[in-house]
């Protein structure tokens, strides 16, 4: 796979998705302004702490540019924060905090617990194979109600932790700091 896939870089773990995404053969970049949204074919939104990347998507002059791309159908991969941003609604957000709308799911933030519950465990991933994914969950967040167009992926406990719609597929763990490559690739083959 081949192509120039931004990698939101306000927060989060930047290096780790750029290292990812050349590993499977893309070109990845590095989007700290609007002019760095300019001929990518998608964007990972990376984990962090979402109410500060809204805030920070506001300051850079991010948010409306990356709107509008997202609206036009440009595939987008987001994990743990990634996936509040992409989310149409966040059930327990801050009340000016905004999202892009993208894939039609409300979410809870933290809903595994604060820090010190964070935890690793192997995720059943039908579309990836019989190997489990490995999921790492960060103060991460759950998705509480799933539209009719989305696919559920994954799920802890029957809740669900990975959701496709369209070009768009979300996380609530970190994928990159696993060492699978699995969901970095099935993002890339719906790039386009």
């Amino acid at each position: 796979m081949s192509g120039k896939i931004g990698v939101l870089a306000l927060q989060g773990d930047v290096r780790e998705h750029v290292s990812v995404l050349a590993e499977l053969g893309a070109y990845p970049v590095e989007v700290r302004r609007p002019e760095d949204l300019a001929g990518i074919d998608g964007i990972v939104v990376p984990g962090g702490e979402s109410t500060t990347m809204a805030l920070l998507l506001e300051s850079a002059g991010l948010r409306q540019p990356l709107a509008d791309q997202l609206r036009g159908g440009m595939a987008a991969f987001g994990t743990c924060a990634g996936m509040i941003l992409l989310a149409r609604q966040v059930l327990d957000g801050r009340r000016d905090q905004t999202c892009f709308g993208v894939i039609d799911i409300s979410v809870r933030r933290n809903a595994f617990g604060r820090q010190v519950d964070s935890f690793e465990t192997d995720l059943d991933v039908p579309e990836l194979g019989a190997e489990p994914v490995h999921g790492v969950f960060i103060r991460a967040p759950l998705v509480e109600r799933a539209g009719p167009e989305v696919e559920v992926l994954a799920e802890v406990d029957g809740r669900p932790v990975a959701c496709r719609q369209g070009p768009v597929l979300v996380t609530s763990f970190h994928p990159e700091l696993s060492g699978d490559l699995r969901l970095h690739d099935l993002f890339l083959k719906g790039v386009g």
